[in-house]
């Protein structure tokens, strides 16, 4: 198991290492935040179980830079919705509520 702000905060357990990836990217400012989202949307993207791991990863890293990091956070809402709404537009209906428990 990977220890990780989730993990402690809401009880967790996550399957993938997205919110390490995310906050090594937070160091390299946009361009990290950028190639990190786009390797793991494009890899992951199909993976449900993956998908809305990243798109609650995202969520929270919205909301752990929008008072001190305001662009930093715009970054994530932008790919917080692409993320969210390719899935609305790609998932099937049993795929998509499994999404929008997890993220509820």
């Amino acid at each position: 198991m990977i220890d990780n702000i989730l993990t402690r905060e809401l009880g967790i357990i996550m399957k993938t290492t997205f919110w390490e990836d995310f906050t090594l990217a937070d160091k390299f400012g946009i361009s990290g935040i950028e190639g990190t989202y786009q390797l793991a949307f494009n890899e992951w993207q199909s993976d449900v179980s993956y998908l809305k791991e990243l798109i609650l990863v995202l969520n929270h890293k919205i909301w752990q830079h929008h008072e001190t990091l305001p662009d930093i956070a715009q970054l994530y809402h932008q790919k917080y919705d692409e993320a969210y709404q390719w899935a609305k537009e790609n998932l099937n209906d049993e795929d998509l509520q499994v999404l929008f428990a997890y993220l509820d």
